[in-house]
C-alpha cells in the first residue's frame, strides 16, 4: 500500500465494501460479529455455541479480519478478537446513502399525491 496522506490507493472503496458484504453475507460470521458485538472474544470463546470445529470457526474469523471487520491483538498467552467499529460504520456509511435518497423519493411521492389528492377534493 503507498500511503499519500488520508488517500489509499491499494484497493478502491467497491472493493471494501464487496469483501465486507460477502463476508456477512454467511450466517456463521453473522453470528460472530453479533458475539464480539458485546467484547472481545478468543477463537475458543467463539467456537463454544457452535457444532463446528474451531478450526472452521477459525477459518471464518479468517474472512473477517481479511474484509478488515475484525482485528486480533495479544494479550499473554490470549489472542482476543475485536469488531472493527471504524469497518462497520464504513458498511453503514454506504447504506445510509441510499436509505436517504430512498426516503427523500418517498417524501417527493408522498407531497405529489398530497397536492394531487387536494386538487380533486376541489372540484
Amino acid at each position: 500500500m503507498i500511503d499519500y496522506g488520508m488517500v489509499d490507493v491499494s484497493e478502491s472503496d467497491d472493493e471494501r465494501l464487496d469483501r465486507a458484504f460477502m463476508a456477512l453475507a454467511d450466517p456463521v460470521r453473522r453470528a460472530l460479529v453479533a458475539r464480539l458485538s458485546t467484547g472481545p472474544a478468543t477463537v475458543n470463546e467463539l467456537a463454544a455455541p457452535f457444532t463446528i470445529t474451531k478450526q472452521a470457526v477459525s477459518r471464518h474469523l479468517q474472512v473477517l479480519e481479511r474484509a478488515g471487520l475484525i482485528t486480533r491483538s495479544r494479550d499473554g498467552q490470549r489472542r482476543p478478537c475485536h469488531l472493527a467499529p471504524a469497518a462497520l460504520e464504513e458498511l453503514t456509511a454506504w447504506i445510509d446513502g441510499y436509505r436517504l435518497a430512498a426516503e427523500s423519493s418517498f417524501r417527493k411521492l408522498d407531497a405529489l399525491m398530497a397536492t394531487i389528492k387536494g386538487s380533486t377534493t376541489k372540484n
